[in-house]
Formats: C-alpha cells, sequence, structure tokens
C-alpha cells in the first residue's frame, strides 16, 4: 500500500537556521565546555523560560549591564535564534520592545519508529507538523531492510516540505531500551532483531546533524509536559498500542534509570498468568492488556488488527468494550503500584488502546481503588489530548532542548 504523505502548510517561508560547524560532533563536544552564567547560551535560556521579555528586564534577571547585554544579544541574533514580537505597553514615553526565542523558523526531522508502523515527520521546534508521512511495516520487518527506507523516505519528505536549508536535527522514538551513549536499542522485547543496531549512524550519515533517540513512552511522556507549559511537577505517561510502555518526566527530564528500563511496565510479571509474551516469557502484562493481547483475545469475533479493536469500541460492540476494561483495569492495578511510589501529579495515557475511553474508565477507577490515599490527592488521571501528534510535539521539545541548550548555544556563538 502507498504511504499517505500529507504537506499542512508548503507555503510556509521561515528564516533559515545555518550551522557554521560540524554540528554532528556537537552533542558530545559542547558538554565538555564550561558555560559562563552570562553567556548568550544563558541569556537565550532566560528568554526561554521567561520570555517574552525587554531588554531590560533580560538585562535585570541576568544581572549585566546595558553594554553586556547588547553584545548577547547580538551574538543570538546572528544565530537567527531571537526575534522581536511587539512592543510592552508603557505609560509615558518610548515603548519598549518584546523579544522572544525563535523557536519556529527552525526545522527537525522526527520519526516514531514501532512494530507495525513507523509515522515520519517535518516539525519546528513547537512541534508543529508541516508534512509527515505514515507508513505501514511489516511484522516482519528487519532493520537493515527498514533503515535506508526510512532515511529515503525522510529525505523526500523533507524536500517536499521546503524547510531543508532549516533543518538542526533529528529525533527518532522506538520501543525498549535505549543505549544513548551507543545510539543503539538494547531490549526492544517485541523487535528483537532491532537489539544493538546503530540507529543513530543512517540519519547522521545522510543529513550531517544530531540525532537524538528516545524510548516512546518517554517521547509521549515529554510531549504532555510540555504541552501543559512544562510544569514543576512529575508527569508519568503510559502508551499502550500493539505493546505497552512507560515513561517518567521528573522537573523536565526524563528518568530512564541505571540500565536504561526505567517505565518497563509492560513486561512486569502477573500472578496467575502463563500466556507467552512477544519477549519470550509468560505472565507479562503485556501478554495480557496489550493491543496485541487484545487482537488475539477478539480474533474468534472477527477481529484483526488493533485499528479493528478501535472501530468496534468506538462502534459500541460489547465484547471489544469488555475486553478494552478488562485491559485497563489491569494495568491499572499495575499503575496504582506506580503512583503509589512515585507520587505523580499527571498521568496521561497515549497509544491507539490508551486513549479508548472504556480503557481510561477502568483504569482510573483501579487506581483510585488501590493506589495510596495521600498519592491520589493531586493525581490527575487523563488520556493525552495530543493524539497522533504526541510523538512529535515530545522529540520536538527533546530537540528543542538540546539544540537551545547554553552549552550548545554558546558553541555556536563562538563559531560565528
Amino acid at each position: 500500500m502507498r504511504p499517505t504523505l500529507r504537506i499542512e502548510d508548503p507555503r510556509l517561508s521561515l528564516p533559515t537556521f545555518v550551522w557554521l560547524v560540524n554540528i554532528s560532533g556537537l552533542r558530545h563536544s559542547v558538554n565538555m565546555l564550561d558555560t559562563n552564567p552570562t553567556s548568550p547560551g544563558h541569556v537565550l535560556a532566560v528568554l526561554r523560560a521567561e520570555g517574552p521579555l525587554t531588554r531590560q528586564e533580560l538585562q535585570e534577571r541576568v544581572g549585566v549591564s546595558r553594554v553586556t547585554m547588547v553584545e548577547r544579544l547580538d551574538a543570538l541574533r546572528r544565530t537567527g535564534l531571537v526575534r522581536r514580537v511587539g512592543h510592552r505597553e508603557s505609560s509615558g514615553g518610548r515603548r519598549a520592545e518584546l523579544l522572544a526565542v525563535d523557536d519556529t523558523g527552525h526545522t527537525a526531522l522526527v520519526a516514531d519508529i514501532g512494530q507495525s508502523h513507523a509515522t515520519l515527520a517535518v516539525v519546528d521546534l513547537r512541534g508543529n507538523v508541516f508534512a509527515r508521512q505514515d507508513l505501514r511495516l511489516s511484522t516482519r520487518h528487519g532493520p537493515h531492510e527498514t533503515l535506508p527506507m526510512l532515511v529515503d523516505e525522510a529525505r523526500s519528505l523533507l524536500s517536499q516540505s521546503g524547510r531543508a536549508e532549516s533543518l538542526c536535527a533529528v529525533g527518532l522514538s522506538v520501543p525498549g531500551q535505549i543505549d544513548h551513549d551507543a545510539g543503539v536499542t538494547t531490549a526492544p522485547p517485541t523487535m528483537r532483531e532491532w537489539g544493538g543496531v546503530r540507529l543513530r549512524d543512517p540519519f547522521a550519515d545522510a543529513f550531517g546533524v544530531p540525532v537524538l533517540l528516545e524510548n516512546d513512552a518517554n517521547a509521549l511522556a515529554l510531549a504532555d509536559y510540555y504541552a501543559m507549559g512544562r510544569p514543576k511537577a512529575t508527569v508519568v505517561g503510559v502508551k499502550v498500542g500493539t505493546g505497552i510502555g512507560a515513561g517518567l518526566v521528573i522537573e523536565g527530564r526524563p528518568h530512564r534509570g541505571e540500565t536504561g528500563s526505567a517505565g518497563e511496565i509492560g513486561h512486569m510479571r502477573i500472578e496467575g498468568s502463563n500466556q507467552r509474551c512477544s519477549c519470550g516469557r509468560r505472565g507479562c502484562v503485556a501478554a495480557e492488556a496489550s493491543g496485541q493481547a487484545l487482537v488475539r483475545t477478539l480474533r474468534e469475533h472477527g477481529v484483526r488488527s488493533v485499528d479493528d479493536v478501535v472501530r468496534w469500541v468506538a462502534g459500541g460492540r460489547r465484547e471489544a468494550i469488555e475486553a478494552v476494561s478488562a485491559a485497563g483495569r489491569l494495568v491499572g492495578t499495575v499503575l496504582a503500584t506506580v503512583v503509589s511510589i512515585v507520587n505523580p501529579r499527571y498521568l496521561r495515557l497515549g497509544g491507539a488502546v490508551g486513549v479508548l475511553p472504556p480503557f481510561v474508565e477502568a483504569l482510573r477507577a483501579t487506581v483510585e481503588a488501590n493506589a495510596h490515599a495521600s498519592a491520589l490527592r493531586k493525581l490527575d488521571i487523563a488520556a493525552s489530548q495530543l493524539g497522533d501528534r504526541g510523538a512529535f510535539v515530545g522529540l520536538a521539545g527533546l530537540v528543542a532542548d538540546e539544540m537551545l541548550s547554553p552549552t550548545t548555544v554558546d558553541a555556536l556563538c563562538r563559531r560565528l
């Protein structure tokens, strides 16, 4: 089947984001550099956190002289990272110019790679989608055939979007654990052929920009964190699609654990189950409550895919609603323990199955019945409102945090 291509606004013409260094190696080198707390990168960080601001307001917050602030802003303007967005109203005299971070003229290429799908998108650093392409993958797809195909499709999509000149990074989300230093998946239980594959290299070689990797559930949790305005709170994101995974964001940073396995709730074993899981073990939560498990449960009724499950629930089919509710209760039982231990402010549900109303309602009732009372007091449980844009928003925010960090910005300013 021919993949669906959607160019959402090909007329946009935004400033070019030109990197005048070998940016592919920048991510690792700049982290070794010490930055001045009043450097251009730190000025930009203040503007990201508190802007729009006038030059005077920015000067007071950073704690530098007027001359120094002029120098810092000149350096940032050369990078194209600052823009004028209006004026502060004044009770008398000249109105002060308002400045903001320019995070819309810079482009990221993002890809959400799953067991049965891959979705590519061209986005700005706020997650606005300019072009996307949805691909169906065979459940037997291997990385050595799939990755070159994705690179070719990404190159074509980027060209058609008209934003190739402003590309600054690539972001990829995949199931399972990731070795971020090596750029490989270490234990994808549902995509065994992908273990140890160097995911970063094909995209870095093709596009010459940094390539960031993230677990798909972490990308979901980050997306909701960004969409809520970066609250000073803990967010747990749970993705229930073909498989099950969870991500944890604490004060804006994904918590990955010592070996990258934080959030692997889909492969916790449950008492009384002997169902074989795709990871090879028996009795995992995913073996009983994932989209794949629901397809197996409903197969005798004619269900052949997770899309069928979604359609049947939307159509009010009793057997599908009951099966999805049972899955929600099982996942909710696991999450009641997570909530009691982590005590998050927000619990967000995503994935094709995770956002279905019967699943959400059953999960919420189970968590509220079983978690510690004090952990429930401020807990907000809801389906993600980002839909299939969730991975893009999460990856775009991840790219923005990396490419607009003080160390990266300062390294860029030194080379301009």
